[in-house]
């Protein structure tokens, strides 16, 4: 029955007239182009900003503007990154410090004295050494350039600064 059937179909579309056959065609060709055609006008309207603009000129002139806003604002953070960054290079990175009894063997002092060497990338900063006694307490500050002071360090502040020296790395 099956045979039957195909084969009666296929004698109806063998019979159809060489207009029909064209017309048929046609109408596909028809349904292809309608289909391209509404694809198309969808990707045209995502592309003229989603239907709230009417014209191509006014979709290019806003994108434009939105990225000459966008490289106004690249050059802006560009600037604040450099600024911060050269800010931060002055800043205290590397702190060292060692507590020391400056007075050994007399039992007196404890650890109460230390050496704090502050500094930057570059090796700049400060040392700061206390010494610490029963009836006084004496304070130094000793500037330091490139991890050296003009001053003579002692060997707790020499401690201290290649102690600050090596958090840096």
């Amino acid at each position: 029955m099956y045979t039957v059937v195909t084969v009666l179909h296929m004698k109806s579309v063998l019979s159809l007239s060489h207009t029909e056959i064209g017309f048929l065609l046609a109408l596909g060709a028809l349904l292809i182009l309608l289909i391209s055609y509404l694809r198309l006008e969808w990707k045209l309207n995502r592309l003229l900003l989603g239907g709230r603009s009417a014209n191509l000129d006014e979709t290019l002139s806003y994108l434009k503007g939105k990225a000459d806003n966008y490289d106004l604002f690249r050059s802006d953070l560009e600037k604040y990154l450099t600024d911060v960054e050269n800010r931060l290079r002055k800043s205290v990175q590397g702190v060292g410090m060692v507590r020391f009894n400056p007075f050994r063997g007399s039992g007196s002092g404890g650890n109460q004295s230390f050496a704090s060497a502050f500094v930057n990338e570059s090796g700049d900063g400060i040392i700061i050494s206390t010494l610490y006694a029963r009836d006084h307490v004496s304070v130094f500050a000793k500037p330091v350039r490139k991890f050296k002071s003009e001053f003579e360090l002692t060997d707790e502040e020499k401690q201290a600064l290649s102690q600050a020296k090596e958090e840096l790395k």
